[in-house]
């Protein structure tokens, strides 16, 4: 296989700036839109890491829907240098409706996917306006992707490997009509893929259909993180046991095997009507200074954020509270996109 034109980063690489939205509408996040609001601009704050009046972290650039989220989040985010950017969508999941930015000798592209809702379960005006507008915003030269993929499907190390789950990528809700090799050869083509590494299933009840973002990650070049079981009770007891022997197998694009470092469940974590929820040590995302893990008020809480810690030792790891976000359907990597620096 040849050395592809375009590679997608890893997520510890520096970044220019982070995309997100501002929850903005009331008839879908209802008793939780204030709370997630103050939890989401929390995790700004952590991302910008304002210092003296400066940000020494990354740019916030944050799409809004409407006026009144545009005043929201202007004042929430004062002092931040956030870029409040008024713009139609669904939901804030941007880690799945923005593009996937590349980057080649010197340049960046924006790989843009199609998005259905995954799998027409929450199918929202505007989500796939979203891909082209912030590719547009950036001005960055865009490639539309005519097939269905969401960042928070794939985990890459940027150096070619990729982590995915069969439960989403191979799932007839999304692209029916593609073989596993051609979504391969199609992510060689978009995103400089050049090895999958394939697990399993996802999450419990996680409507995206097995995000690989919520069980396992690249923390570095052939180091993966994911999670072991918490309590006799854990509902992804069998599935977490099946990610690691399947990490433990893997190879990278290096032909290394991979070392695996574990780190506990948040366990059983249940909504208030007793259902249980797709709450993720692994949805934390990595800025230029900060790794910002969620928290869910799990006995482990503590212990998640000290192992990921460990596996950032240039940066402040820290722990914020996610619980109202969550309510919406993800968490802290699933509403991020990062772009980038050249």
């Amino acid at each position: 296989m040849t050395k592809p034109d375009f590679m997608q980063p890893a997520e510890w690489e520096p970044h220019s700036a982070v995309w997100s939205a501002w929850p903005s509408h009331a008839d879908l996040w209802l008793e939780d839109l204030e709370p997630a609001r103050a939890q989401v601009g929390a995790l700004f704050k952590a991302i910008a890491d304002v210092d003296g009046g400066k940000p020494r972290g990354e740019a916030l650039k944050i799409l809004a829907c409407g006026d009144e989220a545009v005043a929201s989040a202007t004042a929430a985010l004062a002092g931040t240098g956030a870029e409040i950017v008024p713009a139609t969508f669904g939901d804030i999941w941007l880690r799945d409706t923005a593009p996937i930015f590349v980057r080649g000798a010197a340049k960046l592209g924006a790989a843009c996917f199609q998005f259905n809702g995954w799998g027409g379960k929450y199918l929202l005006e505007g989500d796939d306006l979203v891909a082209p507008f912030v590719a547009a915003r950036t001005g960055v030269p865009a490639t539309a992707n005519a097939w269905v993929l969401e960042g928070g499907s794939i985990d890459v190390d940027g150096q070619g490997s990729c982590l995915t789950t069969r439960q989403c990528l191979l799932n007839a809700n999304r692209n029916p009509h593609l073989s596993q090799r051609e979504i391969e050869e199609r992510l060689y083509a978009s995103l400089g893929i050049q090895k999958m590494i394939w697990l399993g299933d996802g999450l419990a009840n996680d409507h995206t259909d097995g995000h690989v973002d919520n069980i396992a990650r690249f923390i570095a070049p052939g180091v993966v993180m994911c999670m072991e079981p918490a309590g006799t009770d854990d509902p992804n007891t069998d599935a977490l046991k099946a990610i690691i022997a399947d990490l433990k197998a893997a190879t990278d694009i290096n032909g290394r095997k991979l070392e695996v470092v574990t780190v506990p469940s948040p366990g059983r974590v249940e909504n208030e009507d007793g259902d249980v929820i797709p709450a993720s040590s692994m949805n934390f995302y990595i800025g230029n200074t900060t790794v910002i893990v969620p928290l869910y008020g799990s006995a482990t809480d503590d212990a998640a954020v000290k192992a990921i810690e460990k596996a950032f030792p240039g940066r402040c790891t820290i722990g914020l509270p996610a619980g109202h976000v969550i309510t919406g359907g993800g968490s802290f990597h699933c509403i991020t996109q990062q772009q980038p620096k050249v």
